[in-house]
C-alpha cells in the first residue's frame, strides 16, 4: 500500500472513530431531548443497547489501561505513510482537535465511567420499549 492510500485509510478511520465518539455523546442528549419530546425512535431497545454497550467498551479500555483500537490502527496507517502520528491531512487535523485532548489518564476514566452511570440512568429517565420475540 503507497503512502497516498495509507494515509486516506487514516483519515477513514479516524472519521469512523469522531463518529463512534459522536454517537456516544449525542446519543444521550438524543435520549433525553427525545423523551421529553415524546420521540418514538430514543426508545427503540435495539438501538438503545448498542449504544450502552459503546460506551461500555469505551470505559472498558479506560478501566483496563487498553489503547483504542481505533486509534492503534489509524496511528499505525499514518506511520506506513511516513506521517507524523499528529499531521496529516486538513481533515485529520480538525477531527483529531475535537477528538484527542492531552488530560491524564485517570481524567479519562472518571469521565467516561461517569457518563457511563449517566447512559445507564438514561434507562430509567426514558425507558426503552421491550425487545420483541419471535412469535
Amino acid at each position: 500500500m503507497d503512502a497516498a492510500a495509507s494515509r486516506t485509510l487514516a483519515d477513514l478511520v479516524l472519521a469512523v472513530h469522531v463518529g463512534f465518539a459522536a454517537f456516544v455523546v449525542l446519543g444521550l442528549v438524543a435520549v433525553l431531548v427525545g423523551g421529553g419530546c415524546r420521540w418514538r425512535w430514543v426508545r427503540n431497545p435495539w438501538l438503545r443497547a448498542i449504544h450502552l454497550a459503546a460506551i461500555l467498551l469505551v470505559v472498558a479500555e479506560a478501566w483496563g489501561g487498553i489503547a483504542c483500537p481505533l486509534t492503534t490502527l489509524e496511528t499505525a496507517l499514518r506511520d506506513r505513510a511516513g506521517d507524523a502520528t499528529y499531521d496529516g491531512t486538513f481533515m485529520a487535523h480538525w477531527l483529531r482537535q475535537i477528538l484527542f485532548h492531552d488530560l491524564p489518564p485517570a481524567v479519562f476514566v472518571a469521565a467516561y465511567s461517569l457518563f457511563a452511570t449517566a447512559v445507564a440512568a438514561s434507562w430509567w429517565l426514558v425507558r426503552p420499549r421491550a425487545f420483541r420475540t419471535a412469535p
